[in-house]
């Protein structure tokens, strides 16, 4: 952490990783060459640390910004962590399954769910990761950073019921549930706030909704070619898509590699 020029953060689905949801070599040079120039690389995504220890390992990046901002490591090590409590992780439970949906619970070491279905399983697919286990034991004791909501609808109804939560529908299976207010944009700004970092330059990449806030919280806002049209009307710089070498083309624009 000593004597960081700038700040990265990375999206990943449809940005810093391939059509197969993978690292490829030249990511993986990319960032040994941001931190060869004291440039603090890090994931700003909607998963969890489980999910992307992979892709952590494969492109040598191990600081995050993981579950759309409930929870923040630098370097392997956790600085910042927003959980829900018992009871607002019930009344979601027992709204979820009123509607016949399944529910998916997390938090940085592991992720359960309520109960399979294909709508489940078609939602993990959809990002190449693993159905989670079952796990129908009380949450009592169980720290929970975020949920997700396997469905294809009910958008409409949780938003009525639930205003004190944030929710980013993520795919066409499932949705995102945080804590109101909080975002990529919020992890933005809880990482400088909690780790007192120097007002360094701030770039952000992304190419879906949840990037919104992340491109509020940063100074150059990077849109994929294949980006929402939503963040590219946002953007600073509209680099190549993500499977033509987009990342690396828009870092060596700004002169980070």
């Amino acid at each position: 952490m000593k004597n960081v020029q700038a700040v990265a953060f990375f999206d990943l689905d449809g940005t810093l990783l391939n059509d197969k949801s993978q690292i490829t070599p030249e990511i993986t040079k990319a960032i040994s060459g941001l931190k060869a120039n004291n440039i603090l690389p890090m994931i700003a995504t909607g998963r969890t640390v489980v999910e992307i220890e992979p892709i952590m390992r494969d492109s040598g990046i191990d600081s995050a910004i993981v579950m759309n901002g409930q929870f923040i490591q630098v370097e392997g090590k956790k600085v910042y962590s927003d959980e829900f409590t018992y009871e607002e992780c019930m009344k979601m439970y027992e709204h979820v399954k009123s509607l016949g949906h399944e529910i998916s619970y997390y938090n940085d070491q592991q992720i359960w769910c309520s109960g399979h279905s294909e709508i489940l399983a078609n939602a993990y697919a959809f990002i190449h990761s693993d159905v989670p286990i079952i796990d129908r034991s009380s949450l009592k004791n169980k720290t929970v950073n975020m949920m997700l909501v396997l469905s294809e609808d009910g958008d409409e109804h949780y938003l009525k019921h639930f205003p004190e939560m944030t929710f980013y529908r993520n795919g066409p299976y499932s949705i995102d549930t945080v804590r109101k207010g909080v975002s990529k944009g919020t992890g933005v700004n809880n990482l400088f706030k909690t780790l007192a970092l120097p007002k360094v330059p701030t770039f952000a990449f992304g190419d879906g909704i949840n990037d919104l806030a992340l491109f509020e919280a940063c100074d150059n806002k990077i849109a994929m070619g294949n980006a929402r049209t939503e963040l590219k009307e946002r953007s600073s710089y509209i680099t190549k898509k993500n499977t033509e070498g987009g990342i690396v083309h828009a870092l060596k624009h700004f002169d980070l590699i």
